[in-house]
């Protein structure tokens, strides 16, 4: 079912991933191929990324405290990587370092925070959300702590293709003189809204609550 996540978090990444698009088969990114065209790579399996505010939290101690005195615990995401598999629908799992630090190191402590990866269609329509836990062990007269987690999503091969009359639009070459030669496929709507409908992101963050959000975006 439907999950709703904090607007503010996605405010900043609604364009990543959908800027690419394959348009020969053999030849690499960047380079200009016999038609003149420039060849960039568009995937289609999800990219991975960490949204706005997302990627630390910040406890405090007392708990309705937020002055720089009251800081108990810091942590960050760091090292987000991500890996696809192909088979009957495109599989992404992330990976991804969380760091911590803590201001009072005189006894070993066990913290747990929780992340969330979010499986976001066009920038903007959340999918899917699943909430893990990551467990950080601080030992006696440490301050820092480390631990590794990971999340992953599937996306419908059918809904992450682009169709073939898009395709087709994109890819017909186009000759000096030619009626449609000055027009870019990338601008016309039907193009654009095509690339957007079939551009999945896997979004990996701290499941913060609002006023953790809050911090974050007003520090």
């Amino acid at each position: 079912m439907p999950v709703t996540v904090p607007r503010i978090a996605f405010s900043k990444i609604a364009a990543t991933g959908m800027l690419a698009l394959a348009l020969a088969g053999c030849s690499r990114r960047g380079e200009i191929d016999a038609s003149g065209g420039i060849v960039a790579v568009r995937s289609a399996c999800p990219t991975a990324a960490i949204p706005a505010y997302t990627g630390d939290v910040t406890l405090f101690n007392p708990a309705q405290s937020t002055d720089a005195s009251a800081i108990d615990v810091v942590a960050n995401i760091t090292d987000l990587r991500s890996t696809c598999t192909d088979g009957a629908q495109y599989y992404t799992e992330a990976s991804f370092v969380v760091n911590a630090r803590r201001s009072d190191a005189s006894a070993a402590r066990q913290v747990v925070l929780p992340y969330f990866t979010a499986v976001v269609r066009g920038g903007n329509s959340v999918i899917a959300k699943r909430v893990g836990q990551v467990t950080l062990n601080f030992a006696a007269g440490e301050y820092r702590a480390s631990a590794q987690a990971k999340g992953g999503s599937y996306v419908d091969k059918a809904a992450a293709s682009l169709p073939a009359d898009i395709q087709r639009k994109i890819t017909e070459k186009r000759k000096p003189g030619d009626a449609d030669a000055a027009i870019d496929p990338f601008a016309q709507p039907d193009v654009k809204a095509a690339l957007q409908r079939t551009s999945f992101e896997l979004l990996v963050g701290f499941n913060l609550t609002q006023d953790q959000l809050k911090y974050n975006a007003t520090r």
